[in-house]
């Protein structure tokens, strides 16, 4: 190997090119067990980001189940999930161009069986007692916000399915007892969000198929739960964060509620999106479930008479959906040394095949730059924490005494997290002699309900103190050089990089993927799922009006002196256009040097293989530009008002 170039970080030539995030790579949205198979939802960016479920056969054949032009996503509470399920063989799914759900069976016809219109569908669960489907129904027909739901879907005409359960706000995971007598289901009311406050419901069948004597038997004002789960025997297991921590609980006849596990570790997830799953019944005397601590995760099997734990080595750092089915599990995964995938689990014995790579490119291990785990010390006394990834490329080494540029991501949510996982977006970035930092901040899942609720009524305060607090704590320690200091988010973590950047002066430039500028305009014109999502993390709206107004980097932009980016679909209805457009014309109007750059249909995260390779190539641009770094290839400008 020749000696290691000596040349400037950030001018390093990598490999790894914007176009190569999207080519061959598709997204792993969740997975599916069935007598028939194993099944997985994915999305191709080069398909414009359509969703398609996917079938390995018992033969080990790999096969697209969904045809084209069938796009397998919800659409429910916004972020979806839950979008199909299998039941011996026949497939159901949610269309995401129409809304209705659809069934499938083999050697047959795609069928409708909702009509098209006001409804949206979500969660779907086979109830094989009654040979018919459940599923959570949003419904558009009145104006405002939509009402939901729990219905079933009978298939013998198209329908827009039965109410069984309404009154609340919002449902999530109705689940059938294997004996077909009882359900189990999650509701809660505004204004909670469901990581705050949830109950679990049961209700037992009647005759006509309705549901009688429901029950609430776990949760309340304080306590979160999720995932109903049905053992063969009878009894209920589900989450729940009474102690603190995420763990699991057992519910039955005789005995009620008790715990199973109690460790302080996060068994659970938040339930942006439905159709969750962490934990898997092998069979009525043991569980196989995941939890995660300090971000990385674990895989225990857990007999649930003694509630004993036994831990299962893994090449994994972090593991998302699991499914357990008749004779394995499924799994979504990732390592901080390899892409997600999809995983087959063989628990007698021990045994991991892989079905799906997100990234079919091979990782190059001489290019790989792996998280370090970071606990630093911030502005209330606490510690939060967050991933450093090093610059790292064998051809090239910067001049003595030289510290990397360090570009800080800022997750959603903002009640979500980041992982220690190889992720090639961050690869990008520190194959060309850039550091990264992946923040979970106050407010951050993954740390137990104290740490999360750090940001109760001061969402534009911690987080903000938190990603300052460790840019410093990086340029201390010499991992970051303190004239080269960019951040960046997405949606409320956008949010949270432009309050960085209007409020404080630590950093030298930024990047908004559709990120919130205008808190009162999101509390006024979100929709029904975030509606008070903001009473918790700002203050009850108008009651706090003032406070919305200190807080709103559009109602500051004279602050505001540091070059932005903006990115911004046209179709979102999250944070919607407007949001970034005020932004950028106040900023203009102040001389700060500004981009903003539009994908026309493109909503609340980017899915287009084209959109990300624009964006992520005119983010560097931008970056590059104000720091004066000479790029090893050159890229296609972009307009900037104000620069020179």
């Amino acid at each position: 190997m020749e000696p290691a170039t000596v040349a400037p970080f950030g001018t390093w030539k990598s490999p790894i090119s914007a176009q190569s995030l999207v080519e061959r790579a598709v997204g792993l949205d969740d997975v599916l067990t069935d007598s028939s198979g194993d099944y997985w939802i994915e999305s191709r960016p080069e398909e414009n980001g359509r969703s398609v479920l996917m079938r390995r056969t018992l033969n080990g054949r790999t096969e697209v189940v969904t045809p084209e032009p069938y796009h397998v996503r919800s659409r429910v509470y916004e972020y979806g999930g839950g979008a199909a399920t299998v039941a011996d063989g026949t497939v159901y799914f949610t269309d995401y161009r129409t809304h209705q759900v659809v069934r499938l069976s083999e050697g047959r016809q795609p069928e409708p069986l909702t009509p098209e219109g006001p409804y949206r569908y979500g969660d779907l669960h086979w109830d094989a007692a009654r040979r018919r489907l459940l599923a959570i129904r949003e419904d558009h027909t009145a104006q405002g916000h939509p009402t939901h739901t729990l219905v079933a879907i009978d298939g013998h005409s198209i329908s827009p399915g039965q109410v069984l359960v309404s009154g609340h706000d919002f449902y999530q995971a109705p689940r059938v007892s294997p004996d077909g007598r009882r359900i189990a289901w999650v509701s809660w009311n505004h204004p909670a969000m469901p990581w705050d406050a949830s109950e679990l419901w049961l209700g037992e069948w009647a005759p006509d198929g309705s549901i009688q004597q429901p029950k609430r038997i776990a949760g309340g004002p304080a306590e979160s739960v999720q995932q109903p789960l049905w053992s063969p025997d009878g009894s209920l297991y589900f989450i729940s964060d009474r102690t603190g921590w995420w763990n699991i609980y057992r519910w039955t006849p005789e005995s009620g509620v008790t715990p199973v596990t109690a460790l302080k570790a996060e068994f659970g997830v938040p339930t942006w999106t439905l159709g969750q799953s962490t934990m898997g019944l092998i069979d009525s005397h043991t569980l196989l479930a995941t939890y995660s601590i300090k971000g990385y995760s674990h895989l225990v099997r857990i007999d649930v008479d003694t509630r004993e734990l036994t831990h299962i080595r893994m090449p994994f750092t972090w593991i998302g959906r699991l499914k357990v089915g008749p004779t394995a599990a499924l799994m979504i995964v990732a390592a901080d040394n390899d892409v997600s995938q999809v995983v087959r689990f063989d628990w007698h014995h021990d045994r991991f095949q892989t079905l799906r790579r997100a990234w079919e490119r091979p990782v190059m291990p001489d290019y790989l730059s792996r998280p370090q785990p970071i606990e630093f010390p911030t502005s209330d006394g606490t510690t939060a924490h967050a991933f450093y990834y090093p610059p790292a490329n064998p051809h090239y080494r910067a001049p003595e005494g030289e510290r990397p540029p360090l570009v800080l991501f800022v997750h959603g949510g903002p009640t979500t997290q980041r992982f220690p996982v190889y992720q090639p977006a961050i690869q990008f970035w520190t194959s060309r002699g850039f550091a990264v930092a992946d923040v979970n901040y106050g407010g951050s899942t993954g740390y137990g309900r104290a740490y999360r609720q750090r940001l109760t009524g001061k969402w534009g305060i911690v987080d903000v103190d938190d990603c300052v607090f460790l840019t410093r704590y990086l340029v201390r320690q010499g991992l970051a050089d303190e004239r080269r200091l960019a951040i960046r988010g997405s949606s409320a973590g956008g949010y949270t990089t432009l309050a960085a950047l209007t409020f404080r002066k630590t950093f030298h430039v930024g990047a908004s993927y559709y990120g919130v500028s205008d808190l009162a305009s999101l509390a006024q014109e979100t929709h029904k799922f975030e509606a008070h999502y903001l009473d918790s993390l700002v203050g009850p709206w108008p009651a706090a009006e003032a406070e919305y107004q200190a807080r709103s980097p559009l109602a500051h932009t004279d602050q505001c002196r540091t070059p932005v980016i903006f990115f911004q679909g046209s179709d979102d209805r999250v944070v919607p256009p407007p949001q970034s457009a005020q932004m950028v014309e106040g900023l203009k109007a102040q001389g700060v040097p500004v981009s903003y750059v539009t994908f026309a249909g493109e909503g609340h995260g980017f899915v287009d293989g084209a959109t990300i390779v624009r964006a992520t190539e005119a983010e560097l641009w931008f970056y590059a530009k104000i720091f004066g770094i000479r790029l090893a290839d050159p890229l296609p400008p972009i307009p900037v008002a104000n620069l020179s």
